[in-house]
């Protein structure tokens, strides 16, 4: 299966950043096949399968970033398959204290992608977990979070 270029990536930024903000809405009782085809949906892949590898990358680096207690909380709100993906809660461990652009990083080494590759594959995740938990969850989360998180969920003004 071919990935889309950065080209393509550019081409349709626009259109996929509409279609994340029309779908506002929030799912609080969201399951894994709506989560997984919105992710899809976002993310413009072929297969659920793809949707599904790149959701588990993201969401592991999500939760290995975020302390123990947020962790919980954004679990709680989500789907089975996402809430595995963050991980095991790892109590008595301090969140590891890094940038969206060391994020990023590491997501685009878990993909072995193009950075702006691993970037499109990382809103397509986090904007449907925006779409997946209340927005007072969804504000403890991006407030635990250094600057620069927030477009990530597809939500910049939420900060």
């Amino acid at each position: 299966m071919d990935r889309p270029t950065c080209e393509q990536h550019l081409e349709t930024e626009t259109r996929t950043n509409m279609k994340i903000k029309e779908s506002t809405e929030r799912t609080l009782v969201m399951d894994d096949t709506e989560f997984l085809s919105r992710v899809r949906e976002y993310g413009e892949y072929d297969s659920l399968g793809e949707a599904t590898r790149v959701t588990t990358v993201v969401l592991r680096k999500l939760g290995a970033r975020l302390s123990p207690g947020k962790v919980r909380a954004l679990a709680a709100q989500l789907p089975p398959l996402a809430r595995e993906a963050l991980g095991p809660v790892q109590d008595g461990r301090a969140a590891p204290d890094y940038g969206v652009e060391e994020f990023r990083r590491r997501i685009a080494q878990a993909l072995d992608a193009h950075p702006t590759t691993a970037e499109w594959d990382t809103s397509a995740v986090l904007a449907t977990v925006a779409q997946a938990v209340d927005d007072d969850c969804l504000r403890t989360v991006l407030g635990s979070l250094p600057e620069g998180f927030a477009p990530l969920f597809g939500r910049p003004e939420m900060v």
